[in-house]
């Protein structure tokens, strides 16, 4: 990934989460919603700010709003997302008050720590960090209860691992999948075919038009490997492709809210998510 990456660009969004912050399964959790009877549960993987960027949280509060879902915004990062300093050069509220030579001095200045940070975040780890968590809740949830997970940019990535058949566990004398259904929004780093071959569990991606951080020629690759499978007489869960117009990377969290047609792509991406879980879930 380059410093000038796509996933650290967009717009920091106003609004006060509802929620609480807990350790859960050994990270620091972001929790709302219903905790007594809950339809099922959700879990978000968000982007690389995780939960320092008020949008994170705010999009758990809307997942949790009708009630009937218990939400977790778990930590993943261990306390070291993308500082929000990044962002406050590489997603200005308003873009047009920023000088082009501003934007590239303050680039110029974090590239270093940037690339730092990516060092820190290896695949492997990271992989690790998000499985574990997922065994743990898996293990703990009621049986009959599902578990539904949303991956955001870099997210994205480990929510569609979550649903593959090498990462089921046995429960109860069962073989399960960690999830029983996936949301994976931009996800970005998604390796064809090895993270998409192999799933057991519905997903459902949303892809932009406009995003060249995550390139709409993926979308063409990973259906192109489902429909290889099926038609080498695999079975294949439902998958579900959505695009977005313009569909700039980080459409589902950094979209600015005052711009018409990104705001209906942070709107529509969360009922993306949420018509997909009433049907799974």
């Amino acid at each position: 990934m380059e410093p000038s990456c796509e996933c650290i660009k967009g717009t920091i969004h106003a609004g006060l989460p509802i929620g609480t912050e807990e350790t859960l399964h050994g990270l620091n959790t972001y929790i709302v919603g219903n905790r007594t009877n809950p339809r099922a549960t959700i879990v978000l993987y968000s982007d690389i700010f995780g939960l320092p960027l008020p949008n994170n949280k705010l999009i758990a509060d809307a997942y949790a709003k009708s009630g009937e879902y218990l939400v977790y915004l778990p930590d993943f990062f261990k306390g070291d997302p993308v500082p929000l300093k990044l962002a406050d050069i590489l997603i200005p509220v308003d873009e047009s008050k920023q000088s082009s030579l501003g934007k590239y001095s303050g680039l110029l200045a974090r590239a270093p720590a940037f690339l730092m940070w990516m060092a820190r975040h290896k695949e492997a780890p990271t992989n690790k960090v998000c499985m574990d968590f997922l065994q743990a809740l898996r293990r703990a949830t009621p049986k009959g209860q599902k578990i539904g997970m949303v991956g955001f940019c870099w997210g994205g990535k480990y929510a569609i691992r979550a649903g593959l058949k090498s990462n089921m566990i046995q429960v109860d004398g069962a073989k399960v999948p960690l999830v029983d259904a996936v949301v994976a929004l931009h996800p970005s780093h998604v390796a064809v075919p090895e993270d998409v071959e192999g799933l057991v569990v519905p997903v459902s991606y949303g892809w932009g038009l406009e995003d060249t951080g995550v390139k709409i020629e993926q979308k063409g690759k990973v259906e192109e490997i489902h429909a290889k499978a099926r038609k080498a007489g695999g079975t294949v869960p439902e998958m579900q492709h959505k695009v977005y117009k313009p569909g700039r990377h980080g459409f589902a969290v950094r979209g600015n809210p005052d711009d018409p047609l990104e705001r209906a792509c942070l709107e529509d991406s969360v009922t993306q998510a949420l018509d997909w879980f009433a049907r799974w879930l």
